[in-house]
């Protein structure tokens, strides 16, 4: 890809105390800063993705209208458009690097680069989700709302054992499998008993399958493995702050926020958005009424995108 831009970080002090050199932040953006330059809003990237898989969110008439907001979208380190194993020569150790991290570095680039003073609101789904969440609870100064979509504040145990499977698999068999793995979870069990795939033109399940799932993670595995680490580590509450007290690291967090689980996601359940909205002094649960699992927060679903929109629509109002 070639419609973004980088930005260089040097090397950065990482919070397990390695570095992480020569860093880059890939991102893209929209619209333009006001005069106050407090109409920023921040774009994290999911696992597997970049940039692009947010566009959705973006666009003329939609709650992110690049001609209200500056939007600023970002790139995970491991996508492989941000510093990343594949970017590094054969044989370099790629560091571990945090959800934090990853903020740390965007924070950078939103006040270092453009300067921003307030940002209107972070939102993101999945891994972007939890990115958000750490946004607010690491500068609950800065940022005024966040929408996490499809995430948590941390990574579940049950969560876990997920990655933890899939990345071993990964590490055996190679990409080929791993998307194939990923269809009975990504996706819930009425999805493919009330067969909603025909809502997207296929056919049957098993093309549905073959095509989304088939080729979902044909990246370089050692780039699909270092997110893999982020994600599993995951958790606003795992730094010297707040030496693992999650609950205090929740109520920390002043920014008004939607908290955004899907009905039927097995990665990020609404149980667990629950608990974690209990603690917000100013947050509120919004479940997406969806069968289609942990994707109905993707943007792919033409019945749930309208509601993500409309949703963040409202909490931009606020």
């Amino acid at each position: 890809m070639s419609d973004h831009e980088l930005y260089d970080l040097g090397d950065l002090a990482l919070q397990d105390g390695d570095t992480l050199r020569a860093a880059r932040l890939a991102y893209k953006t929209y619209g333009s800063l006001d005069a106050t330059r407090s109409n920023a809003i921040v774009v994290p990237s999911a696992y597997g993705g970049t940039h692009a898989d947010n566009e959705w969110l973006i666009g003329a008439g939609k709650a992110l209208d690049p001609a209200r907001y500056f939007i600023v979208a970002t790139n995970m380190f491991g996508n492989g458009l941000s510093t990343s194993p594949s970017g590094l020569p054969a044989g370099t150790a790629f560091p571990n690097v945090t959800v934090y991290d990853n903020v740390k570095a965007q924070y950078r680039l939103t006040t270092e680069k453009f300067g921003v003073n307030k940002i209107a609101l972070v939102t993101g789904f999945s891994m972007g989700a939890q990115q958000s969440y750490h946004w607010a609870c690491a500068y609950p100064e800065l940022v005024e709302r966040i929408a996490p979509v499809c995430g948590s504040a941390r990574t579940s145990v049950h969560n876990g054992v997920f990655i933890d499977g899939i990345a071993a698999t990964l590490r055996a068999f190679g990409t080929q499998t791993i998307g194939r793995l990923w269809a009975p979870w990504g996706m819930s069990a009425s999805f493919y008993r009330t067969e909603a795939w025909r809502e997207i033109g296929f056919a049957s399940a098993q093309a549905f399958v073959d095509e989304w799932y088939g080729t979902s993670f044909d990246g370089d595995p050692n780039d699909l493995l270092a997110m893999f680490w982020t994600w599993r580590h995951a958790d606003i509450s795992a730094n010297e702050r707040f030496s693992g007290d999650f609950v205090a690291a929740l109520k920390s967090i002043q920014a008004r926020a939607f908290v955004m689980p899907s009905a039927t996601d097995t990665y990020f359940p609404p149980e667990d958005s629950e608990i974690e909205v209990r603690h917000l002094s100013r947050g509120e649960l919004l479940v997406i009424p969806s069968v289609w699992g942990h994707a109905a927060g993707s943007g792919q679903s033409p019945k749930d995108a309208p509601f993500i929109d409309s949703a963040l629509a409202r909490l931009l109002a606020s």
